[in-house]
């Protein structure tokens, strides 16, 4: 049974100080306690709204939100993560501002920063320069902050970059806590992140980086499968390498989907496009090649349809533990014959996980108020005992 003191005992028993006034860019830089903090403060959040108690630590203040690719998901939890927590959310449209007239990034993120108290950020559709202009956003709101600029630092808060998806992989590992019952008992569990066929292209590597990366952390069999060809960045395959050993998981590689499959407990069919691939298209939207693009495009396209037979299938899913392994998916899927003739899935699976698939997007809001409030409240065991002590209805009946 759930009890608010149960999360606040969790909480005094975990060491996070240093995610006080602190970034939230990739999930490796943290600790196993900074995460286990966050899926614990997540949980509160959402035991205190349930409970209809007011979350509202901000009487005011902005979050804002910067998007420069599209978002459905990720855009709404960031609003509903604010909201939560009584900020009020500003939503820069680069075309709209003075960005597009050639406005530096130190320039942006000061005069956006006034009453900001958080930005979050997605940027992860050119390799090499997401994560740089998150990282640069950060150091400018700091400088900005330290020279009396502003007033307060920004929390920034990374909503995908070209690297990994925090906000995301972190919701999906809040869901598996969940659907096993604890983060102990994740220990040992196999998870297939496979390559799976698209027919569309360029679709980022940061979930199945983020993925991989993060779920070494908690001794779990992680098995990164896809076609030659296909590979996500060296440098975060040593990452999931060097978690495995320290959390006693395992991490290894296959180009087999069935391989991948055989014995799983959580199944993770998603389509990316291949490391080499994104990093020319980088290239050739920096030298303005757009016949490049265009014919990139189809290359990649062609190739694709060399591994249509990458898909989730029935026949996949009864190779799995039990028959009955996890699906999971970050969404939008491309779902054979219902948003495309052919696409990463077979209907009936992801009929059958549909529930399951929403529960699993549901924890994003939370996740990301988390990391909000454990970047502005220093004893957030103190500030959950009085909010719950002295609470404050959020809807009155």
């Amino acid at each position: 049974m759930r009890d608010i003191n149960n999360y606040i005992d969790k909480l005094k028993k975990l060491n996070f100080s240093d995610m006080y006034n602190n970034d939230f860019i990739l999930t490796w830089e943290k600790t196993r306690d900074e995460l286990e903090a966050v899926f614990t403060v997540a949980d509160t959040l959402r035991y205190l709204r349930e409970e209809n108690i007011s979350t509202r630590i901000f009487d005011s203040g902005l979050g804002i939100s910067l998007f420069r690719d599209n978002s459905t998901r990720t855009r709404f939890s960031f609003s509903s993560a604010c909201n939560l927590l009584g900020l009020e959310v500003q939503d820069l449209e680069e075309g709209k501002s003075q960005i597009a007239h050639g406005e530096t990034v130190r320039e942006t993120a000061n005069m956006i920063s006034f009453m900001a108290d958080v930005i979050g950020i997605r940027d992860d559709m050119y390799i090499g320069k997401g994560n740089k202009y998150i990282r640069d956003f950060s150091k400018y709101v700091r400088q900005g902050n330290e020279d009396g600029v502003l007033e307060q630092r920004p929390t920034l808060v990374n909503l995908q970059c070209d690297i990994d998806h925090p906000t995301q992989t972190m919701a999906d590992m809040l869901h598996l806590i969940h659907h096993f019952n604890g983060i102990e008992n994740l220990k040992g569990k196999k998870i297939a992140m496979t390559w799976a066929y698209s027919p569309s292209y360029g679709k980022p590597l940061s979930v199945p980086q983020g993925i991989v990366g993060l779920m070494t952390r908690m001794g779990m069999d992680v098995v990164l499968a896809h076609p030659e060809g296909y590979e996500i960045m060296s440098d975060v395959e040593e990452v999931a390498k060097r978690n495995a050993q320290e959390s006693g998981g395992t991490f290894t590689k296959t180009n087999s989907m069935e391989e991948a499959f055989k014995d799983a407990d959580i199944v993770y069919p998603k389509s990316w496009a291949p490391f080499a691939a994104m990093e020319k298209r980088t290239n050739l939207y920096g030298m303005g090649d757009m016949n490049g693009i265009e014919r990139l495009e189809k290359e990649l396209l062609a190739r694709n349809k060399e591994h249509i037979d990458w898909q989730c299938t029935e026949e996949l899913m009864n190779m799995t533990k039990d028959k009955k392994a996890l699906y999971m998916h970050c969404l939008p899927a491309d779902i054979t014959s219902i948003s495309c003739k052919t696409g990463e899935v077979a209907a009936s699976v992801f009929n059958r996980y549909r529930i399951p698939l929403y529960k699993q997007a549901s924890y994003k809001p939370y996740v990301i108020a988390a990391m909000i409030l454990l970047s502005k409240v220093k004893n957030p065991a103190e500030l959950f005992t009085n909010l719950y002590n002295n609470p404050k209805k959020r809807k009155f009946d």
